[in-house]
């Protein structure tokens, strides 16, 4: 489980932001603030997933859950077989 952020003097930080679920159009959604945005790097169009948590929690993540793993995979794969990749290169 994750630890909350300190302050330099030791204080616990809230990095917790409120949102609302609201009715668009047919849909429910949820909007995210121009600050929060900016601060996650994030941009209109980019595609979020959700990860379920324990305890009945979500997990916003940009990249795919297994994307992680699949590049650990393929940057393994890639120094086994650097000099056959680097043949076929040619």
């Amino acid at each position: 489980m994750n630890k909350p952020s300190k302050t330099t003097k030791g204080e616990p930080v809230d990095n917790s932001t409120v949102l609302q679920i609201r009715k668009i159009g047919n849909s429910v959604g949820i909007i995210l603030p121009k600050e929060l945005l900016a601060r996650l790097k994030l941009a209109e169009g980019d595609r979020l997933h959700v990860v379920e948590q324990p305890n009945a929690g979500l997990r916003l993540v940009k990249q795919a859950p297994d994307f992680d793993k699949a590049m650990q995979a393929a940057r393994r794969g890639m120094k086994i077989y650097h000099n056959a990749l680097a043949e076929l290169a040619k």
